[in-house]
């Protein structure tokens, strides 16, 4: 049972490690306005590799292809239209192919709907032989009791977050530390079976081979958040434009995810709307007018606007900058009360530190961060994504924090519940087999 249990999910991981070992892995992010793809180089430590497994340095990759496209077939994050959502990833992983002057088999993914959902598990366990060992890892997370989340959700990341060993807390890593009594605390997240199963069989479609998956925030959150504000306590809220992320992190761990099905995209046909402009002009006026704070200025600031109806013989209109602020900053207020739904149900008032990063496309609209700091009533901040070598500068934005975040996480990958051996004749292991249930499915 156990080899059936983890067999799907460890292949995929055995891809990754086979991608690593040739030194060339591919990162896709799944986006409702781009779908951006890097193609990363991998330099592993050799010296300090223990077994088959290669050892790699946090930044121990450069980036050596990079393209993206504009997104098709995608909506709120989701695939709507499998056909043009699959020639969107052709197009972008064809591009970073061309740049990097070479093939790429294996890809990692990451998209941003699928309505992910957070569950906080503990177990508990006797240490058997005095010194903790990886077999006792797999007993504590098997003791974990597995929600029942319904047949519509699978899961897709099962992080242990915190150890205690004998009444020591803290612990992020307790191998081979001596005590008697081992409990983990792990956060099981899971997300839309449908959506999920659209994104495994799209790649499969373009000919790629699978190495890992994740959700858009999780990634969003890598890449943005600073050292101290993972280690302390601090939400991701990834604005992207079909929905908008939302990640905490504590003692530099995932421990809550979710998403809000709004984003960039809504402001934009709210301007359309409002103002009787097409969706691609209203998208134009966002970007080079766009705002969320008005001032005196900006009621004689105006701008020109195309006819109603597209004729040359129409005069064409104008309108305040102050009008325009007038017509996005609702839909961005209803947004972020929102998000501040989302982190008070997670209880993100109790965490030591409540820094709050905004990042994704959306993120860079003038004046988000005095919006965002008077509805979620905390410090805010616009993040970019981490710098990373050989990242073209187009690519250094906000809108590609989900895109850096995922080569980060392969870089330097977090270990979860299938990465260890689970015995097969323990309550929790038997539980935990619909959790992998897709991947037997599917793979």
């Amino acid at each position: 049972m156990r080899r059936q249990l983890y067999q799907v999910q460890r292949a995929m991981r055995a891809r990754r490690e086979a991608a690593l070992k040739r030194g060339v892995i591919a990162v896709l992010d799944i986006g409702t306005s781009k779908v951006a793809c890097l193609v990363l180089q991998f330099v592993p430590d050799d010296a300090s590799g223990s077994g088959d497994r290669p050892t790699l340095r946090q930044g121990a990759f450069r980036v050596i292809g990079a393209a993206n496209t504009r997104s098709r077939g995608v909506a709120f994050g989701e695939i709507a239209s499998m056909e043009e959502c699959e020639r969107a990833i052709r197009t972008a992983i064809q591009g970073a192919q061309r740049m990097a002057n070479l093939r790429v088999d294996h890809v990692i993914v990451s998209f941003a709907g699928g309505r992910p959902r957070s569950y906080g598990l503990s177990g508990e366990t006797e240490v058997r032989h005095g010194a903790v060992a990886e077999r006792d890892i797999g007993h504590v997370l098997a003791a974990c009791e597995v929600p029942d989340y319904g047949h519509d959700f699978e899961a897709i990341h099962a992080l242990p977050v915190n150890f205690c060993l004998d009444g020591r807390t803290g612990l992020s890593d307790p191998r081979g530390q001596i005590g008697s009594t081992l409990s983990v605390d792990m956060h099981l997240l899971t997300i839309n079976a449908a959506a999920l199963r659209n994104v495994l069989h799209c790649i499969r479609r373009c000919d790629l081979e699978l190495a890992g998956v994740t959700v858009g925030a999780y990634a969003s959150g890598l890449a943005s958040l600073i050292e101290d504000e993972q280690e302390l306590g601090a939400a991701c809220i990834d604005i992207g434009a079909g929905s908008t992320g939302i990640s905490v992190f504590v003692r530099r761990q995932m421990i809550y995810a979710d998403s809000v099905r709004m984003g960039g995209a809504h402001v934009t046909s709210d301007i359309a709307q409002g103002l009787q402009i097409t969706p691609q002009e209203a998208e134009r006026l966002k970007t080079m007018h766009g705002g969320l704070v008005a001032t005196g200025l900006d009621d004689r600031d105006m701008i020109d606007l195309p006819a109603a109806l597209g004729g040359w013989e129409q005069e064409r209109r104008q309108v305040s900058r102050s009008e325009l602020i007038g017509v996005m900053r609702p839909r961005v207020e209803e947004i972020l009360e929102e998000v501040r739904e989302r982190l008070d149900a997670a209880g993100f008032e109790y965490l030591p530190s409540q820094r709050i990063v905004l990042t994704g496309g959306s993120a860079q609209i003038p004046g988000l961060e005095t919006v965002a700091a008077r509805i979620l009533g905390r410090q805010c901040r616009v993040g970019k994504p981490l710098r990373v070598r050989g990242l073209p500068r187009s690519a250094t934005g906000s809108a590609f924090a989900t895109a850096v975040g995922l080569a980060l996480h392969v870089s330097h990958p977090q270990d979860e519940c299938w990465d260890f051996e689970v015995p097969a004749d323990r309550q929790g292991a038997r539980r935990v087999t619909r959790a992998l249930r897709w991947f037997k499915e599917n793979w």
